[in-house]
């Protein structure tokens, strides 16, 4: 095999690897990413660490910085007010261009994580079925930019919805899963206003929340 064919394929090895880290919170915002131990650690030479990190870095989950090194990306609490009002405006808009083209079995599969969700106890269980319930809610929309832009949101607020996740008392995680259900049974009726509008609200509470703790911004 060639050696780009096969530096191409480690690379994508290697960034699925470190993604799913981040996604889970094994590697933390902030937390320095050491190009010869990721190496090392898969058998590979650095030049698809590299390429790896460059392709995390587009997906907004690593920041780097030339002749420096590599981190996971961090966001301050004012940055992710700002991520997270992007995100209320533009999820719904993307959710009402999936909607109509959303068949009956891929509703049964929202419905079916909407109630798995509220059964779960375990926070990494949630965010990863959580995950699983919005982005297949928008699998519908074809667009050029605006999927691969909310992708890229959800990965730079993603370490921050374990945060507030971890934090929900009763009442409010009752809400969460209400708002789900809600979802669905709009999506069920083929009504993106009302969608958009209990989506909307989904997000803003959760901004809202991670606004009153300043400390899950803090590094170190």
């Amino acid at each position: 095999m060639p050696t780009v064919a096969r530096d191409g394929i480690a690379s994508s090895r290697i960034a699925g690897s470190l993604r799913e880290a981040i996604l889970r919170g094994e590697i933390t915002p902030g937390e320095r990413i050491r190009q010869e131990q990721i190496a090392a650690d898969h058998d590979a030479s650095r030049l698809p660490v590299r390429e790896a990190l460059r392709m995390l870095e587009s997906e907004g989950l690593v920041t780097l910085v030339a002749n420096t090194g590599a981190w996971v990306s961090h966001v301050s609490l004012a940055e992710c007010d700002e991520l997270y009002q992007m995100r209320e405006r533009i999820e719904p808009l993307l959710l009402g261009y999936s909607i109509p083209n959303l068949d009956e079995a891929t509703i049964a599969h929202l419905d079916a994580l909407a109630v798995e969700m509220a059964s779960t106890h375990d926070v990494s269980q949630f965010l990863q079925l959580d995950r699983e319930f919005h982005l297949t809610s928008y699998s519908g929309a074809s667009t050029l930019m605006l999927g691969d832009t909310v992708n890229r949101l959800w990965n730079m607020t993603q370490h921050y919805r374990r945060a507030y996740s971890m934090r929900l008392d009763r009442d409010s995680n009752r809400i969460v899963h209400d708002e789900h259900h809600m979802i669905v049974r709009a999506i069920e009726l083929r009504d993106s206003d009302d969608a958009g509008r209990v989506l909307l609200g989904h997000i803003r509470r959760t901004r809202l929340e991670l606004a009153r703790h300043p400390e899950i911004f803090e590094l170190g």
